[in-house]
């Protein structure tokens, strides 16, 4: 089977700029750490999610590797230091695992 995870992290308008900054060190960390996972990052434009919002997202074969890469994630230095200068623009964050269905 095939999963999804992601990240769907709500910022202050006003902080767009300096949220984006910092995302785009964090999509740096991914393409220079082999061990971390790379997602692919969306802005809404409608849906459920207003606008001052990102949604990161990737896939894995099994639910094991989500847990995996949750775990990477938490433990790596870079990542964790990275998320603490972000956090203080997030008002609203969640996460989210699909199992993708294949008929």
């Amino acid at each position: 089977m095939t999963y999804i995870l992601r990240f769907v992290q709500q910022y202050r308008p006003a902080d767009r700029e300096a949220f984006l900054d910092i995302e785009a060190r964090f999509d740096e960390l991914e393409r220079s750490s082999p061990h971390l996972p790379r997602g692919r990052r969306y802005q809404p434009l409608s849906g459920a999610s207003p606008n001052h919002s990102m949604v990161w997202e990737c896939q894995f074969q099994s639910l094991g590797d989500v847990q995996t890469a949750l775990r990477k994630l938490n433990d790596d230095p870079t990542h964790i230091r990275l998320f603490q200068q972000q956090s203080p623009f997030i008002t609203e964050i969640h996460t989210e695992i699909f199992e993708v269905l294949e008929f």
